[in-house]
């Protein structure tokens, strides 16, 4: 097991939507788990050896339990469909501590969610953190069915529910009006498909950097793979060199480290690794403009190095 993991049991399965399920993981012992913050997610290692990438979607506060919710993906790389068709209660599964990469601001003076199908999950839990600290905020969520609408019991009565199927065609979630009509100190968070977050990216292209933040299901970067330069593992003592068409996790893999990752297209944050020396060529999509110009650290799944030589703390 991986010394940053630990065991926990599925304790119940439910259905929370049309294609979705609520799973709830606590500890062997009963003991309280990691806290987490709004918008965290966890790694969870499946029994047949995927990773799979979850947010936490019940109250920063809960201690006793972990609830994922998962999607059934007709698309499935087979995350989803081990999830729904092959788990069962009382299955003991490896987990990450939460890691958060969507981190609420809960100083803003006022905060607009926008969450699409599943990518509700982690903007529940920042409804119900702003909700408890009093905020001014205000709630967005778009599904194509309403059958298929998480949490309408939980959200606030002042949740503005989009349905896609009730609406005239080609009518989508109005983003560019959301954002156009917010007061300037706004944070905005965004969570769902690709293309309601590409239009999200357009739609907040005017405002602050640091007030707009966005998680994705998927890369939508190019791996940098031209490989050609060497990595050094300063605890190891290993040099490896990236071969063209590998990435850097995979190169490191051949001197027997194992980095712990899950996503590897640069969208979790898992295999997140210091730099000591060289200039990586970032390509995730979670470092802001800030970090990546610090080169402080990178994703070893994803990005490259700018130069012949990166020193990483492997």
């Amino acid at each position: 097991m991986d010394p940053q993991g630990f065991q926990v049991k599925l304790v119940a399965i439910r259905l929370a939507a049309e294609g979705t399920m609520l799973f709830e993981l606590k500890k062997l012992d009963a003991s309280p788990l990691p806290p987490f913050t709004a918008g965290a997610h966890i790694d969870v290692t499946l029994p047949n050896g995927l990773v799979r990438q979850y947010s936490l979607c019940n109250g920063p506060l809960d201690t006793d339990c972990y609830v994922i919710g998962v999607k059934r993906d007709r698309n499935s790389r087979g995350g989803s469909a081990y999830m729904h068709d092959t788990l069962r209660v009382g299955a003991v599964l490896e987990v990450s501590a939460p890691r958060n990469h969507f981190e609420l601001d809960e100083s803003a003076a006022h905060t607009i969610l926008i969450a699409g199908g599943i990518g509700v999950t982690p903007i529940a839990c920042m409804a119900d953190r702003l909700s408890a600290l009093g905020k001014s905020y205000e709630l967005h969520y778009s599904v194509r069915l309403r059958d298929e609408a998480l949490f309408l019991d939980r959200l606030p009565s002042s949740l503005n529910l989009h349905v896609d199927e009730e609406q005239p065609p080609g009518q989508f979630l109005n983003l560019a009006g959301i954002v156009s009509r917010a007061p300037a100190a706004t944070h905005f968070y965004c969570c769902g498909p690709g293309p309601m977050l590409d239009a999200f990216v357009v739609a907040t292209a005017g405002r602050p950097e640091g007030h707009v933040h966005l998680e994705r299901f998927s890369a939508d970067i190019e791996v940098a793979a031209e490989g050609g330069f060497s990595v050094e593992l300063a605890r190891t003592g290993c040099t490896v060199k990236v071969e063209p068409g590998q990435t850097i996790l995979e190169a490191v893999r051949t001197c027997g480290v194992q980095v712990r990752a899950s996503c590897e297209q640069g969208i979790c944050g898992a295999c997140e690794t210091r730099v000591l020396q060289g200039t990586p060529d970032h390509r995730d999509t979670l470092l802001s403009s800030e970090e990546k110009a610090a080169n402080d650290v990178m994703m070893i799944c994803c990005s490259g190095s700018l130069g012949p030589r990166l020193v990483l703390d492997l």
